[in-house]
């Protein structure tokens, strides 16, 4: 259970500094929009380096065997990320696909706070679940109730 423990552990952590690192992505953006476009290429650098977070999400659900759901959340945010870059490659050549590219965007913020809070509440069930059967109960312990 300890092992379980500790990747419900690591997937929270690591899912709430993505969820972090996409705010901090909304207002690259923004600053991209109102200061100056050349902000734009922060943005998609920042981007790119906080993808391979969804990576390190993956693997641990997967390694971690923390369920369908969150394995498949976890795989569901890479393929949103990729489609992120999807999105701004087309934009000469279907720029109403490209616009989806915020909408994804927030996309992945709503799907990655819900893997933290399962995360977060997966940990907190690992650790009740040791601690509620460390306790003998009376027949258990050959005793009879009387």
């Amino acid at each position: 259970m300890r092992a379980r423990n500790g990747a419900y552990t690591a997937l929270a952590v690591v899912a709430s500094i993505f969820v972090a690192c996409l705010v901090i992505q909304v207002f690259l953006a923004g600053l991209g929009v109102f200061d100056s476009p050349s902000a734009f290429m922060t943005h998609a650098t920042f981007g790119y380096i906080i993808e391979w977070l969804t990576v390190v999400m993956l693997l641990i659900a997967a390694f971690g065997r923390l369920g369908r759901r969150l394995i498949g959340l976890t795989a569901l945010t890479l393929v949103q990320l990729v489609l992120q870059s999807v999105f701004v490659a087309v934009r000469d050549t279907y720029p109403m696909v490209a616009a989806l590219h915020p909408v994804n965007g927030f996309a992945v913020l709503l799907v990655t706070i819900l893997i933290a809070r399962l995360a977060w509440q997966g940990r907190r069930a690992a650790i009740a679940t040791p601690a509620a059967t460390a306790v003998p109960s009376a027949s258990a312990a050959g005793e009879v109730p009387s």
